[in-house]
């Protein structure tokens, strides 16, 4: 059973280094474990912490995409966010 804590347990470092896909799809997996409820305390708390450090990578990812999204279009129609819109 410890290489399965290995296996969620992770550095930060390894977190802030996956892709949103790769964060997603592990978070998913996660839930899915915790969901069952048949772990333990200590394997919940474990899988609980790794979720929430994924939920936040998702988060980063998903902030800097509307951060582009939002530059593009800002810069598609002729605005910037610092003339509230108004084209000249």
């Amino acid at each position: 059973m410890p290489s399965e804590e290995q296996s969620v347990q992770s550095e930060p470092s390894d977190v802030s280094s996956l892709s949103y896909e790769a964060a997603r799809d592990e978070l998913v997996r996660v839930v899915a474990e915790l969901e069952q409820g048949s772990a333990t305390l200590e394997r919940s708390l474990t899988l609980w912490e790794r979720g929430e450090a994924l939920a936040a990578r998702c988060e980063e990812w998903l902030v800097g995409a509307r951060a582009r999204l939002d530059a593009a279009r800002a810069s598609g129609d002729g605005t910037s966010a610092t003339d509230g819109g108004a084209a000249r």
